[in-house]
């Protein structure tokens, strides 16, 4: 029997739907254009997103998207993160999960990398 439920990604822009379990923002900007009032979060995890050097590096070119991975797997060791990280992993153990980001290519974003990690 798996340790976690279900860990998915979802878009900030896209409504909830039955299934999502807990929602989580994991990026380290407010998605711009969403009020907070209308945002169906349940929390915002910034401590997990990706350092500012590292997605301005990648900009979501989905051709360094494999690099970017590997780079963000390594940052998400560090003590802060590794926290935050610890910390959705005790939500996915409790219920759903969904990951949101404001990327407009979800299935190249850090959501998408988490989500892995988390699954796995």
């Amino acid at each position: 029997m798996a340790d976690t439920h279900d860990v998915q990604v979802g878009r900030a822009y896209d409504e909830a739907v039955r299934g999502d379990g807990k929602r989580v923002l994991v990026d380290r900007i407010w998605p711009r254009g969403l009020s907070k009032e209308k945002a169906d979060f349940d929390e915002w995890c910034k401590e997990v997103a990706p350092s500012t050097t590292l997605r301005k590096w990648y900009h979501h070119d989905p051709e360094r998207f494999e690099e970017f991975a590997s780079r963000y797997r390594a940052e998400l060791e560090e003590p802060e993160r590794a926290r935050a990280v610890e910390h959705l992993r005790a939500l996915a153990r409790h219920g759903n999960l969904t990951l949101i980001t404001a990327s407009k290519r979800a299935d190249i974003s850090e959501a998408t990398v988490l989500a892995g990690l988390l699954r796995g």
